[in-house]
């Protein structure tokens, strides 16, 4: 994701922070538990949500530089985020 991409996931964060989470980790465990949080009160959805975009955009660029994280970053249930984004999806890479 270029800058832009990434100030538009911001922007989008501070208006609605399960429309974040579910761009960053999709539908599952930790959008569900954003979704309470806002519900609860704005101010701990955004917490959750930037954690959680924190994590995602730390694991890829650690992935990137070639360094792996093996440590599972804590209250992150997403597997999408734990890779950061990495081997996510259905199409196979080919063996070089």
């Amino acid at each position: 994701m270029g800058v832009a991409s990434k100030v538009l996931l911001i922007l989008v964060t501070i208006l609605l922070p399960p429309v974040g989470v579910y761009i960053v980790a999709g539908c599952g465990a930790d959008l569900l538990i954003n979704i309470c949080l806002t519900l609860l009160g704005y101010i701990p959805g955004h917490i959750h949500a930037f954690y959680l975009e924190y994590v995602y955009y730390e694991r890829k660029e650690s992935a990137r530089q070639g360094r792996f994280t093996a440590t599972r970053a804590p209250g992150v249930y997403s597997e999408r985020v734990q890779s950061g984004g990495n081997g996510y999806g259905t199409v196979v890479q080919p063996v070089n």
